[in-house]
């Protein structure tokens, strides 16, 4: 039987408090809600926050990635910035898709053939594209003077029917298919899903979950208007009117760290896996989706966090909140989300062991201690320090009887 090969986790909570806002709404442009114990709940979709995080990473490295399925057009507006013409620079564009494969990667002709699936790939990868075309330019315009001769050849009025040949490969299908299997920072830690190409395949490190109110939630009506500041004199009111939606509440946030696949993904460096965690856990903590700010400005930080290393698999606190937390008698549902926590974490703890739990602790606004959460640390900072130093720790095999 084969070794059991250990995953080192790492877990994040928070509990974030979010005032009036917009931060993800659904397709009625209304925010996103979720029934959870008979209590409709407040929701930012994973995917939202993910973004945010990714963007934030991003930014910090000053290496971008880009999610995209225009590829095929971005790259012919290049060549024709480059003084290409149109039709070279089309077919150009669409020779990236038709040769990253044998069979070439789908696209959409009734929607100027962009990419059927969406691309995920370094966004410097877009000049090297460009210059590859450079390079090949004469093989190019040869298969584009042949393919434009094919089309404009007289079809027969007798005789079998020919079928039309399909474009064939110009650019080098093992260069154009290795710049696309490119990989940065955040397509290491967020992964990469592209079947029709092998290799280009990424599996996440992280898993994010929903974030929710730990309390009940309704949608609460915002009714504005917009003054027309250049109405005429016997004209009054305004010249818009609308009535739109937030919410407010302690959002309860989860995220977990394969450290063990964020490895294998960076072939092994963990030092750089470890520096990722580190961006990661801090883009966590200050990150928020942007949907609405200008009007909302809910720039609030998490009132606390909360992380745990584990070896084989990770545990969500989620359970915690299935029953609606009750505000506190003075009013505010902050401290008693914390005990509410801190009460299941401690069940948590008694259930699982310590066996599997490399270390915790927590980072807070309050200044009384909050019990079973591990190690109390004075700053959001010095728990993403704490935390990598952690999960550093060399796995070792627990005893069996």
């Amino acid at each position: 039987m084969a070794p059991y090969a250990p995953a080192r986790y790492i877990d994040l909570h928070a509990l974030h408090p979010v005032p009036a806002s917009l931060l993800n709404r659904g397709e009625d442009d209304e925010p996103k809600t979720l029934l959870l114990g008979g209590a409709l709940r407040a929701m930012v979709s994973s995917q939202a926050w993910k973004r945010a995080i990714r963007l934030q990473i991003e930014e910090e490295l000053d290496e971008h990635a880009a999610r995209t399925r225009n590829l095929p057009l971005r790259l012919a507006d290049a060549l024709r910035e480059e003084g290409w013409p149109g039709d070279l620079a089309a077919f150009a564009g669409a020779q990236i898709a038709r040769s990253a494969t044998d069979k070439g990667l789908g696209t959409e002709a009734k929607q100027r053939g962009i990419t059927s699936a969406l691309l995920y790939l370094p966004r410097d990868v877009h000049s090297d594209m460009v210059q590859l075309c450079q390079e090949h330019r004469p093989q190019l315009e040869e298969a584009l003077a042949h393919q434009t001769a094919a089309a404009a050849a007289p079809t027969p009025k007798s005789g079998p029917k020919t079928k039309k040949s399909a474009v064939p490969a110009v650019l080098p299908t093992r260069t154009v298919a290795a710049l696309i299997r490119r990989r940065t920072a955040t397509i290491n830690l967020f992964g990469r899903m592209l079947a029709e190409l092998p290799g280009a395949h990424v599996d996440g490190a992280v898993q994010m979950a929903h974030a929710f109110t730990v309390h009940q939630s309704d949608l609460q009506p915002d009714y504005f208007t917009a003054v027309e500041d250049w109405a005429a004199p016997d004209e009054a009111g305004s010249a818009h009117l609308q009535t739109g939606f937030f919410t407010t509440g302690i959002l309860y946030r989860y995220a977990t760290v394969n450290l063990t696949e964020l490895t294998r993904n960076l072939d092994g460096d963990h030092d750089q896996a470890l520096r990722l965690l580190t961006l990661f856990t801090e883009a966590f903590i200050e990150s928020l989706p942007q949907a609405k700010r200008t009007s909302t400005a809910p720039h609030t930080l998490p009132h606390l966090v909360h992380y745990t290393v584990r070896d084989r698999r990770p545990v969500s606190y989620a359970a915690a909140f299935e029953q609606p937390v009750k505000a506190a008698p003075g009013g505010g549902y902050t401290l008693p989300a914390v005990h509410t926590l801190a009460t299941h974490a401690d069940a948590i703890n008694r259930l699982l062991g310590s066996r599997r739990r490399i270390a915790h602790g927590y980072a807070t606004h309050q200044n009384t201690p909050v019990g079973h959460l591990g190690a109390l640390h004075a700053s959001f900072e010095e728990l993403a320090d704490a935390l990598t130093e952690a999960a550093a720790q060399p796995h070792t095999s627990p005893a069996r009887a």
